[in-house]
Parts: C-alpha cells; sequence; structure tokens
C-alpha cells in the first residue's frame, strides 16, 4: 500500500496534508502523533473512505479499516454483521439435501465459515456469543470486537485499526493482541496506546507532526507525555 504527494483539506479549506508521500509494506506499523494532528484523516485516505485533494492512493490487494468509531445496526444478528448470514442459510439448505446450484455458488469454497466465524469470535473473547444473538445485545467494546472479527474473516491484504483499544477493558486488550498476532497481512494502527502498539509486536513507528517522520519508541514516548502534559 502507498499514498504518493497526498494532500487534503476539508471543505471549510483547512488543510491537512501537502504533499505526502508513504510506503507500506508487510509488517507492523504503528501511526502515532499529538490529538488533531490527522492520523484518523489519515486512516480514511488510505481507506478509501475520504477523497484526496491531490495525490494517489494504492493498494496492492484487499483492504480492511476499522474506523475509530464504530456503530452497527441494534437489529443485526452476529451472523449478519459477520456478513456470513446468508452462507449459513445455504450450507442449512444444502444439508438438507437441497443441491440448488444457487445455494453452493453462495457458499463457495467457504464451506467451513461457521467453524472460522466462532474460532475468530473466540480469539476475542466474543467465543460466548454465538451467531444468533443480536447487536443489541452486545456491548460497546463488544461491538468493536465483533467488527474486527468481521474484517479477519475477510483475510484482508492491509489491515488498518484507527484507535482500536479506545473502547476496550483491560481483558478486551489482552484479547485483541492475541487475536493479532495471527494475521499476516500489512497491519496499520494509529493510536496513542504505547503499551498495546509494542504489544503486538509492532517493527517500524512513524510520527505524524508537521511532517510524517521514522521514529524511535523513545520518542513516541516523550512527545505523547509532553502532549498529555501540556
Amino acid at each position: 500500500m502507498a499514498c504518493s504527494a497526498l494532500s487534503f483539506q476539508w471543505p471549510d479549506g483547512t488543510a491537512v496534508f501537502d504533499g505526502l508521500s508513504l510506503s507500506i509494506g508487510r509488517g507492523r506499523t504503528g501511526l502515532v502523533g499529538a490529538n488533531g494532528t490527522g492520523k484518523s484523516t489519515l486512516l480514511g485516505l488510505l481507506a478509501g473512505r475520504l477523497r484526496p485533494s491531490e495525490g494517489s492512493v494504492t493498494v496492492g490487494g484487499s483492504l480492511a479499516y476499522l474506523p475509530q468509531n464504530v456503530t452497527l445496526d441494534t437489529a443485526l444478528r452476529v451472523d449478519q454483521a459477520l456478513g456470513i448470514a446468508e452462507r449459513r442459510t445455504a450450507l442449512r439448505a444444502t444439508e438438507a439435501g437441497d443441491v440448488s446450484e444457487e445455494h453452493f455458488e453462495t457458499v463457495g469454497d467457504d464451506w467451513d465459515v461457521e467453524e472460522r466465524a466462532l474460532a475468530t469470535l473466540g480469539s476475542l473473547g466474543l467465543g460466548g456469543v454465538g451467531l444468533e444473538r443480536t447487536v443489541g445485545q452486545m456491548s460497546g467494546g463488544e461491538t468493536v470486537l465483533l467488527r474486527l472479527a468481521a474484517l479477519l474473516l475477510q483475510r484482508p491484504d492491509v489491515l488498518l485499526l484507527d484507535e482500536p483499544t479506545n473502547n476496550l477493558d483491560v481483558a478486551s486488550v489482552r484479547q485483541l493482541t492475541s487475536a493479532l498476532d495471527s494475521y499476516r497481512g500489512a497491519l496499520l494502527i494509529a493510536g496513542h496506546d504505547l503499551a498495546f502498539l509494542e504489544s503486538v509486536g509492532i517493527t517500524r513507528r512513524l510520527l505524524l507532526a508537521e511532517e510524517l517522520q521514522e521514529t524511535t519508541a523513545e520518542e513516541v514516548r516523550d512527545l505523547l507525555e509532553a502532549s498529555e502534559a501540556g
């Protein structure tokens, strides 16, 4: 994934980036910076949720994006939120003896989709939720983890996470860290939770201030401590 000469400004003319270039390969990258420097805006641009004023973004493969504020329809069942409801219905039909070609096309190669979904939920501490519960019966933190489970089920080549620990308790953060251990694609996490970033094995640190630059864990810590003190 890369962006070249990326510029962006809000409708009121406020400029956020001007000529920013970035390349993200396989590995784990942390994007840090004080509040208001544009971390969420940059991830939105990389994910295609925002359109740059100038420049381009290219992604080699599939991309999944977890925004900072996750909202899901409270009436959705877990399997619907995971995007597997139609495949489950097709599986039930074939198990009942319906050999309609439509069902086989719906399932595709995902004959183990339910097992994978339950395993992914379990890796995020949602093993007791099941696939029939509604989103409205889940807490805010569980909803964030459910959305992440849906993204991991897609097996994306690139995964963007914007402040993923914001609404999670300590136990949920541990589950998130553990679940990300098995992810093998390119991972970019925007955040200020330094302990979490280090726990997921960040190997590259980018500091977003007046410009984007490579930095170290020590420099990041100093910056965020100074920002919080101010």
